[in-house]
């Protein structure tokens, strides 16, 4: 069992914009919005940035190995944005809004040259920290 996307097809899901990076990696951007009442809508907006590991991204060849065995041989960020019982109205704009301050916010950091290292050792440390998630996963790793 690899690392489990947050992303969810349903219905009410569509890719809309892919953003390059100048680091040479891409976040996609799905709207999950949808309606709550006649009147109100969710708006949903999910981030995904794939990362493929790289050995360079870690000081010991074993932490490569552990991450790759629990992930898999690509890794993502995902970030969710949204906002609940916005008028229908107003649901086209609260989109654009959340999007802009992600673009704002966020890109700059995802942006940077050490963000896959950074995420990659990120993984690490949570197979470090909590083992109790990864157990079944690792119990045939051998490093």
């Amino acid at each position: 069992m690899k690392e489990e996307c947050l992303i969810q097809q349903s219905d009410h899901m569509e890719l809309v914009e892919v953003i390059p990076l100048p680091n040479d990696f891409a976040v996609e951007v799905w709207d999950q919005s949808r309606p709550i009442a006649s009147n109100t809508s969710k708006v949903d907006i999910f981030f995904r940035m794939k990362v493929d590991l790289d050995p360079s991204y870690f000081i010991k060849t074993e932490h490569y190995q552990m991450v790759k065995k629990v992930f898999g041989p690509q890794i993502f960020y995902e970030y969710r944005m949204e906002r609940a019982f916005v008028n229908n109205r107003e649901k086209d704009a609260t989109f654009q809004e959340l999007l802009a301050s992600f673009k704002k916010d966020t890109l700059p950091y995802l942006s940077r040259p050490a963000f896959p290292r950074s995420l990659a050792t990120s993984k690490h440390r949570d197979i470090e920290k909590n083992p109790y998630k990864y157990r079944l996963l690792l119990q045939n790793l051998s490093i």
